[in-house]
């Protein structure tokens, strides 16, 4: 019988992760020709010198001899107690140890959760522009994602009335990110409740990415989602990636809040993949009682004069002084979502004008369009290269614009 072609799952349909996608692809082959590229395109902290810990380093060492074999499905003792106090801390009631699941980052649990809750045609509200594994882990998980949007002209916060018309009887739930990725917004409490009355009015699940919430500068303040109702259930997702500089060590977990008695069946579920998978990485498991009750480092990058609050500001001041360039100035998270006037920039495909980009500049950058926001006038940019890096892309970029708009004549 002759040799047939096996394409991909028709689930891989919507799923779209631009952050490593063709630019990437693109990059990598300019890298093994022997060009330098300045990747403005992925929140990896440790390759540009954000270092993890030492004390988290030093726990996971001294737990190494402890760490060979399977932890329990939800996680290791110590780990998880130290979860539940950083949530009392939060003000988020009623979460006990078998509340809580410790998974390989929060992308693992994201995925964990949207499998056990989804049926085929399901669908979950997701903002746009997106983390775009909600997207994805949605549609894999056969549900369908519906894009609520969210306000540039109102510092990318969330148009509650837009969600409000895109709740239909096969809606489960709401993806809220706050601190946002990728444009750097946190959300008000007006914002946050609005939601949960949303959330609690049409018996809906409210699944929060958290993962940025001590990444705050000028002193704005983060709550907790989970600490402003006891009546709707919440699942809360967080890591040790970004405040804590442990991309790579794969920690992260997951919280169940609210009235549990209501979600019975689909916590069964839950301990039913996590008992499927076995249990997460230990070695990062061990870091996390440290990192949540040691030193709290992150304030010391992020205060005036603080390395990421410099960056911050430099990107911020270099990228606004592009002409036709606009961006809405981040209160947290690692990126901003800057826009491109389209009567200086006519661009058509987001995501050739970037690969153009790069080719032409040695910049990488993820086009708005990867973030499923749907024009072609957005990009994302990582503001974790050092101040001289910054400065030496970002001035690329702009010299690149400059002979954009004199081919186009804008």
């Amino acid at each position: 019988m002759p040799a047939q072609n096996i394409r991909k799952s028709a689930k891989l349909a919507n799923v779209l992760y631009d952050v490593r996608g063709p630019i990437v692809d693109a990059a990598k082959q300019m890298e093994d020709e022997g060009q330098k590229i300045i990747k403005l395109n992925i929140g990896n902290m440790a390759p540009f010198g954000f270092d993890a810990p030492e004390e988290i380093q030093q726990d996971m060492i001294r737990n190494l001899p402890n760490s060979a074999g399977y932890s329990d499905s939800k996680g290791i003792f110590s780990a998880r107690k130290a979860v539940m106090h950083y949530t009392q801390q939060q003000g988020i009631e009623g979460v006990t140890l078998e509340d809580i699941y410790l998974g390989n980052g929060a992308s693992e649990l994201i995925v964990m959760a949207s499998n056990a809750m989804l049926n085929d045609g399901d669908e979950l509200l997701v903002p746009s522009p997106d983390y775009p594994l909600w997207t994805a882990a949605t549609s894999l998980a056969g549900g369908k994602p519906v894009h609520y949007v969210c306000a540039e002209e109102r510092g990318w916060l969330p148009d509650i009335d837009d969600m409000r018309a895109k709740i239909t009887s096969r809606t489960r739930g709401i993806v809220v990110i706050n601190p946002n990725n990728p444009t750097g917004a946190l959300y008000p409490n007006e914002t946050l409740l609005a939601i949960v009355q949303l959330a609690r009015e049409h018996g809906l699940v409210l699944l929060v990415d958290e993962v940025y919430d001590k990444v705050l500068y000028e002193g704005v303040k983060h709550t907790a989602m989970a600490s402003l109702s006891t009546d709707v259930l919440t699942l809360t997702f967080n890591s040790l990636s970004k405040a804590y500089r442990s991309c790579g060590y794969r920690s992260g977990w997951m919280v169940i809040s609210g009235p549990k008695e209501i979600a019975k069946d689909f916590i069964e579920g839950l301990n039913m993949l996590a008992n499927l998978k076995l249990g997460s990485n230990v070695p990062g498991q061990y870091a996390i009682q440290t990192a949540l009750g040691g030193y709290q480092s992150i304030n010391d990058l992020i205060r005036e004069g603080g390395r990421l609050r410099r960056q911050r500001d430099l990107a911020y001041e270099l990228i606004t002084a592009i002409p036709g360039v606009t961006c809405v100035k981040p209160q947290a998270a690692l990126y901003m979502f800057p826009r491109l006037d389209p009567q200086m920039y006519p661009i058509q495909d987001d995501r050739q004008f970037f690969m153009e980009v790069l080719r032409a500049t040695r910049v990488m950058l993820v086009q708005g369009s990867g973030f499923n926001y749907p024009d072609n006038q957005h990009f994302r940019i990582v503001f974790l290269p050092h101040e001289d890096d910054l400065r030496e892309a970002i001035g690329r970029l702009a010299n690149f614009l400059e002979q954009y708009r004199k081919r186009h004549g804008t």
